[in-house]
């Protein structure tokens, strides 16, 4: 059964700065979140996985930003947890772990391409999204490709999108779209709610296929309530456009080379790892490495 597991290295990162210890090392660096978090990846592998790629926000602005300016950004974010990024990212490739920092695009973008590219191949039998973010809803394919939220052990598959959105992945762009997101910082259509965009979307799918005439709209709602839905969506079309471009993934498979199931795969790690390990004041994280290599090795 071949496995593949796409890591949302940013989410880790965030995840144990605030629920591991803070640590500084003789040099004055903050090592602490990055030591765990690479720990953390280190461990999907010691449960039996073989292929694995992280993505990252190496620079947490994007596109986007220029976009929507109130569109998240680094603001806010401790600098502490901002140094540890390339940190991190020279762990996980030491460890040899495929990453990919983005910069123009975010780390979703990257996670949703190889989800993308490997669900075309048909030597994969399941694609594995770890992320707890329900953007990343949208490319979940069935059983096939799934969201594992790693800190819960929850399994999102199109059933449980479904139940979530009470639509299809296909259609989650647009659910965030006029509900909006908080966490990315935009606000969605003043008026739509979660309840009212399931019933709308699980007729329409798209909201450029929503009817302009409300008297047209097949959905278990009041005609008092599609004519405020549809009046408050025709007064805000262009930013609806907007927000569902912002919530859309983009899929660049050029982001992954040639060949990126066998670049996928875990093979160990690199000789750079025991200078990092010294960085990161973690002698055991290399030899986790070194000793699950020595067992895949003779396996």
């Amino acid at each position: 059964m071949m496995r593949v597991f796409l890591v949302d290295g940013t989410y880790e990162l965030f995840r144990h700065f605030h629920g591991a210890p803070p640590h500084v090392n003789p040099a004055g660096l903050n090592v602490g979140a990055a030591r765990t978090a690479a720990g953390s990846i280190l461990s999907i592998l010691e449960q039996g996985a073989t292929h694995i790629g992280v993505a990252t926000d190496h620079v947490i602005e994007s596109w986007r930003n220029e976009a929507w300016p109130a569109y998240k950004s680094s603001a806010g974010v401790p600098k502490e947890l901002l140094d540890q990024f390339g940190l991190f990212e020279d762990l996980l490739s030491a460890l040899g772990i495929v990453v990919w920092p983005m910069i123009e695009l975010e780390a979703d973008d990257a996670m949703a391409s190889a989800a993308a590219v490997l669900d075309a191949d048909p030597a994969v039998t399941q694609v594995v999204i770890c992320t707890p973010d329900k953007d990343l809803g949208q490319c979940v394919r069935g059983g096939r490709v799934v969201c594992l939220d790693r800190r819960k052990n929850l399994v999102v598959d199109e059933p449980v999108v479904r139940e979530r959105f009470g639509v299809g992945p296909e259609s989650v762009p647009d659910w965030l779209a006029v509900v909006g997101d908080s966490a990315d910082g935009y606000p969605g259509i003043k008026g739509w709610g979660a309840k009212s965009a399931s019933a709308v979307l699980h007729r329409y799918e798209h909201i450029e296929q929503v009817p302009l005439d409300h008297a047209r709209w097949d959905v278990p709602l009041t005609p008092a309530r599609t004519e405020s839905l549809r009046s408050a969506l025709a007064g805000a079309w262009e930013e609806a456009l907007l927000f569902k471009r912002l919530a859309t993934a983009t899929i660049d498979p050029s982001l992954l080379g040639a060949r990126p199931l066998d670049a996928l795969q875990w093979t160990g790690p690199t000789p750079e790892l025991d200078r990092l390990c010294a960085v990161v004041e973690s002698p055991g994280l290399a030899r986790r490495a070194r000793e699950l290599a020595q067992r895949a090795s003779t396996s």
